[in-house]
């Protein structure tokens, strides 16, 4: 059975507390993109997950992809299946790939060997595996609450825009950017800012990330600024980063932006 994890940006995100279990607690919208990896799961004789594409760090243990069969396996009585994955969505680029993969393998489960678990199920198996895995097994935009499991849809669309998302390579761990991190109650509501006009969010949407990540990584905020200065009405870091993205009204500056790249780029038209 194929399917295809999509990515995400991040519309806002603010670090507004840290809990006792040591992790921290987050507002985000997070918003799906036409960005997709590559899973196939099939039986198999023996349990066994095959990589290719984009490299992925760490052993086959500590894929999420495996660990998703794994937890399943836990519960259920789960057939032997082979996993094949081919990465697109770069690792380490605050687009949840990893996240997606691991979400679109419990989805995929499901059906596959019809366990038919329900939203909520699916919803409780995919926070074990991470903070945003719960918002794959979704498939509109979401607010994202809590360490990011707790969702809540929004009715936002950027249909009509242009995105173009830049890529440097830059890995940037989820460690190295909590790290710099000082929890605060955000400026401005989240809930407020998003129904602004686009065009408002550069002054009132904002990465609590940035401030310190693009101290220590300056290519960074080079391209931010680089994005409004090619004619971007909203730019921001996606995540942890370390992929900048830019919202374009207008289909010839977002093809003229592309070309002051030297570093890989996507265009897409939401």
């Amino acid at each position: 059975m194929l399917c295809f994890p999509h990515a995400k940006i991040n519309l806002g995100l603010y670090v507004t507390g840290k809990r006792t279990d040591g992790f921290h607690t987050i507002q985000t919208l997070l918003y799906p993109l036409p960005y997709y990896d590559i899973l196939e799961i099939v039986t198999s004789d023996k349990p066994a997950i095959y990589l290719s594409g984009k490299t992925i760090d760490g052993s086959t243990d500590t894929n999420l992809c495996w660990k998703a069969y794994r937890l399943l396996q836990n519960d259920y009585d789960l057939p032997p299946a082979a996993i094949y994955l081919h990465k697109l969505i770069p690792t380490g680029a605050g687009l949840g790939g990893g996240s997606s993969d691991a979400a679109h393998t419990l989805l995929t489960l499901n059906h596959l060997f019809e366990l038919n678990l329900s939203k909520e199920q699916l919803l409780f198996y995919a926070a074990q595996l991470g903070s945003d895995c719960a918002f794959f097994t979704q498939t509109q935009p979401m607010l994202a609450e809590g360490r990011g499991e707790l969702l809540q849809p929004v009715d936002i669309s950027l249909a009509g825009y242009y995105l173009l998302l830049v890529l440097p390579n830059v890995h940037i761990s989820t460690a190295e950017a909590y790290a710099g991190i000082s929890p605060k109650t955000p400026q401005y509501a989240l809930e407020e800012t998003i129904n602004l006009s686009v065009t408002e969010w550069r002054h009132q949407l904002s990465n609590d990330f940035e401030k310190h990540i693009f101290k220590k990584h300056p290519l960074l905020a080079d391209i931010k600024t680089t994005l409004y200065n090619k004619g971007a009405v909203y730019a921001a870091m996606s995540g942890s980063g370390s992929t900048i993205f830019g919202l374009f009204n207008d289909e010839f500056l977002c093809k003229e932006a592309v070309a002051d790249f030297k570093i890989q780029s996507l265009r897409f038209k939401i």
